[in-house]
């Protein structure tokens, strides 16, 4: 099932998620107005709220809840994006400015902030200790998982092993709540829940794998971000881990340097070490194993067009060009 095909079939929900979204960015304070609707304005995926939605349904669930979950999971992660443009500096974001580069690290971090909290209060209101626990768990872990790649930047030694400890707290782990909270909601047995949150985190891995292939491998209009922003953070990301491990001594120095100075000024360079040590076909490859383990995943639920979409969105997140 192709994304197209995919949306249509979640397109009430997801409208319904898109107007509550709108409806509870809304405070008295018009700063907080003004850059929540921009960066909610900006276009995404919306992968996570689509996960958690398709997630319920494909488990039989048909109360109110899923929309109001999709939501939070979408508030959670632009509160995310707003503290990560910030810390990595970022001026480009989906093709436009950042919200950052607009009006300033100061006003991006509070009203991340207010994201995370009106997301709370939200949960408040589902009422189910078992959607607080899992939601306080994720964002405690993806709170985590930026320190570690903090401490990560400018690490020529960093290990794929570290790297991908990064990645399933900083990226998968919201996608293992959106799933899991699907199967929650429509009291899935224990093995289903386990098995949605497998999903969840196999397919946030690979999500993030594709991603970091991308920063290298495709253009910057495709991207909507500058070509080589990982480099210039100084992130040793897996395409250069790879480098690094495979490359000829000229090559790994020249990547361990880059790592260690960040910046872009040797990023041709780079790129011809990327291309000769097939860095980005070996992340490629990686990402389609962690997409075949949550594709098998799904099997612990019964099939269904919900359950084919959760399939077709694995299949877009690796096969995606931006």
């Amino acid at each position: 099932m192709d994304i197209e095909a995919i949306r249509s079939l979640a397109a009430e929900d997801m409208r319904a998620v898109d107007e509550l979204i709108r409806k509870r960015l809304s405070s008295d304070v018009a700063l907080i107005n003004e850059l929540g609707h921009y960066i909610i304005a900006g276009g995404g995926k919306r992968l996570r709220p689509l996960v958690t939605v398709i997630g319920a349904r494909a488990l039989g669930y048909d109360g109110p809840w899923h929309v109001q979950l999709a939501a939070i999971i979408e508030f959670i992660h632009t509160a995310t994006l707003l503290h990560d443009d910030v810390v990595d500096a970022s001026e480009l974001r989906r093709g436009r400015e950042t919200a950052n580069a607009l009006w300033g690290n100061e006003a991006s971090v509070l009203v991340g902030d207010f994201l995370y909290s009106r997301s709370f209060e939200m949960m408040v209101e589902i009422n189910n200790m078992r959607v607080m626990e899992i939601l306080a768990h994720a964002t405690n872990t993806i709170a985590e998982g930026e320190v570690l790649q903090l401490l990560n930047c400018h690490d020529p030694d960093t290990t794929e092993e570290r790297y991908l400890e990064v990645v399933r707290r900083k990226t998968a782990k919201l996608f293992e709540a959106a799933a899991q909270l699907g199967a929650v909601l429509a009291g899935g047995s224990p093995e289903q829940e386990q098995a949605m949150a497998r999903y969840g985190l196999e397919l946030g891995v690979a999500f993030q794998l594709v991603d970091d292939a991308l920063d290298y491998g495709a253009s910057g209009e495709d991207i909507g971000k500058n070509v080589g922003d990982d480099l210039a953070e100084g992130k040793p990301t897996l395409p250069l881990i790879h480098v690094l491990r495979t490359g000829t001594p000229s090559q790994v120095a020249l990547v361990r340097e880059a790592i260690e100075q960040g910046g872009r000024e040797r990023i041709d360079e780079v790129l011809a070490a990327i291309e000769a040590t097939g860095a980005i076909a070996y992340t490629a490859q990686r990402a389609r194993e962690q997409a075949q383990a949550a594709i098998a995943a799904l099997e612990a639920i019964d099939d269904s067009p919900y359950r084919q979409a959760l399939a077709g969105i694995v299949e877009f997140a690796v096969s995606r060009t931006y």
